[in-house]
């Protein structure tokens, strides 16, 4: 494993392949307009024992926003189907390096998984080391999540209304600077350009270097280049809930994790009557 207790090497994976109590969890998700289908680039090619964790499958379908955070008992049935327990050892990957990963991540601690970790790199190193994969789909033996989810660690709209009103937390956007000004449209069909007023911007791939977390010293330049005190509450966002939690990753990696992150962020904000910002922070 790595110093920091988030991330685990490539060659500690490889060392510990098939040990009783590891579960590898394939948690890729491409936008929609990349063409690129997650589950059958899987089904070609994946870290050998590693399940499918389909970001839009393990949602609350009935919000009508992307891959909400479902109920407890839909995530225990998932988690369960996919041989996951609180106890496990999961290590997460994504086919682009680090992207869709860090929400598997957030999503199996939030709900109770004591010992979840990113693969550094993910599977774009594993490949570009020579490791092997294997196709299909993996069948592992049922098990017993218990799926409790930590609410405090979600916010709603409610939340950052107050926040970007009173100021009791700082909104920090992963979207590109394009997509928060209002520069450039949203790609969802009835979501208004813009971004939540008083919010910070910084995007996602500021944090991230060719496909791993960028250093410290990196990321604490790029949070206080963005305007963000790191002594006081942080609610990560961006289009759908994805990239905020690479955001949520990268303050938890320097030491000061976010309060909370806004499920459904600018798809449900940009979609409703709460007032939108336009123009740089």
């Amino acid at each position: 494993m790595t110093d920091n207790n988030r991330f685990v090497s490539t060659d500690w994976l490889a060392a510990h392949l098939g040990e009783p109590g590891l579960a590898i969890v394939d948690g890729s998700w491409h936008m929609p307009a990349s063409g690129r289908k997650a589950r059958e680039e899987y089904r070609a090619a994946h870290i050998p024992g590693a399940v499918f964790f389909d970001v839009d499958a393990v949602s609350d379908a009935s919000s009508g926003l992307p891959h909400m955070l479902p109920g407890e008992a839909q995530f225990a049935q998932a988690a369960g189907a996919l041989g996951l327990t609180n106890d496990s050892t999961i290590v997460v990957y994504d086919s682009v390096g680090l992207f869709s990963a860090a929400r598997v991540w957030w999503t199996l601690r939030a709900f109770g998984a004591k010992n979840v970790f990113v693969l550094d790199g993910g599977l774009p190193k594993w490949l570009a080391e020579g490791r092997p994969t294997e196709a299909g789909d993996a069948a592992p033996a049922p098990a017993t999540f218990a799926a409790r989810l930590d609410r405090s660690l979600v916010a709603g709209m409610a939340d950052v209304a107050a926040a970007s009103i009173d100021g009791t937390a700082q909104v920090l956007d992963a979207r590109s600077a394009e997509r928060f000004s209002g520069d450039a449209p949203d790609p969802r069909p009835g979501v208004r350009p813009g971004h939540i007023p008083g919010a910070r911007n910084l995007p996602f791939n500021a944090v991230v270097k060719d496909g791993r977390l960028a250093d410290p010293a990196t990321i604490r330049a790029a949070v206080e280049a963005a305007g963000i005190d790191t002594d006081r509450p942080v609610i990560t966002s961006c289009g759908s809930g994805v990239t905020a939690a690479i955001l949520w990753l990268a303050l938890d990696a320097i030491g000061t994790p976010p309060a909370a992150l806004y499920d459904g962020s600018w798809s449900e904000w940009g979609a409703s009557d709460q007032p939108a910002a336009i123009g740089p922070a």
